[in-house]
């Protein structure tokens, strides 16, 4: 299967860095949002981006300019119809991930491979909204997907021999790690990682040490890059909210129950880096 037109719907964190390791790569990626003006944002900060690769001298500005040209910012799912593979990047929410599905699925190509980035949402589930599930994917991109070697393929009940050895190989032509991932809330990265996050936040909530203490004792102790709050403020607390409600719901075991400290935070929307406050702050 010869991949040439990429569109990435959701122009958020995650989906502007897909879009911008294809646009790097040579493809040509259509970024989509809700309005061009949400897409022309994320096009903005993969700009940002990569001109701090040229300040770095890690990246030519002519190699710069041409990966932009690249990109094309859009507002309708119509331009799917273009596009040979669809990557769906938009909140982690079944919801809305199957309503973009549904939506696409009527213009795309009849060969045109439909994947989702969901980080916890079972494969075979979103693609039993589309006309052909034979074609739905995951591919789970880690975040900051440019830095991120890892990629989770996960097939869904139904999905193609074909879909899978093109994804697979697509991944590698990224320059990325694929890693082949059964259908199961959360996959393998999110089934230990959320957990871990939530003790963390339990830790925290009952008092045993502060937020500050919790995550030294995770990076001194375990030599972890950063702490798991401070990841947890990383990836969104809405995000590691919605992915735990995901685990709980999908195994309907309690050790996956989310801690009442991060739903308190998520309700006075402290959801992190992106808006200024989560267990840190940030100016």
């Amino acid at each position: 299967m010869n991949i040439k037109n990429v569109m990435v719907i959701g122009a958020g964190q995650m989906g502007s860095g897909i879009a911008e390791v294809f646009a790097m790569k040579g493809y040509h990626v259509f970024l989509c949002d809700q309005t061009v003006a949400q897409a022309e944002t994320g096009k903005e900060s993969i700009a940002k981006r990569l001109g701090r690769l040229v300040e770095k001298g890690v990246q030519s500005q002519e190699e710069i300019d041409a990966a932009l040209e690249r990109l094309e910012t859009v507002g309708t799912l119509d331009t799917a119809a273009k596009a040979d593979i669809v990557i769906e990047a938009a909140t982690e929410h079944v919801d809305t991930k199957k309503q973009i599905f549904i939506a696409v699925d009527q213009y795309v190509k009849n060969e045109t491979i439909l994947a989702t980035n969901t980080s916890s949402l079972p494969i075979t589930d979103l693609a039993s909204v589309t006309t052909s599930p034979e074609r739905v994917i995951g591919m789970h991109f880690m975040n900051p997907v440019p830095r991120m070697k890892l990629v989770e393929i996960i097939r869904g009940l139904a999905t193609d021999d074909n879909v899978f050895l093109a994804v697979n190989d697509l991944a590698h032509k990224l320059e990325k790690v694929p890693v082949t991932v059964e259908d199961f809330p959360g996959f393998v990265s999110n089934r230990i990682l959320m957990p871990m996050i939530n003790e963390a936040i339990f830790t925290l909530y009952e008092g045993v040490a502060s937020a500050e203490d919790i995550d030294t004792v995770m990076k001194l102790g375990m030599n972890h890059p950063m702490g798991p709050l401070t990841l947890a403020d990383f990836i969104g607390l809405d995000t590691c909210l919605a992915i735990m409600n995901v685990l709980h719901e999908g195994f309907g075991d309690d050790k996956y129950r989310p801690c009442p400290l991060l739903k308190k935070y998520v309700q006075a929307g402290w959801f992190g880096r992106k808006t200024g406050r989560g267990f840190f702050v940030y100016e």
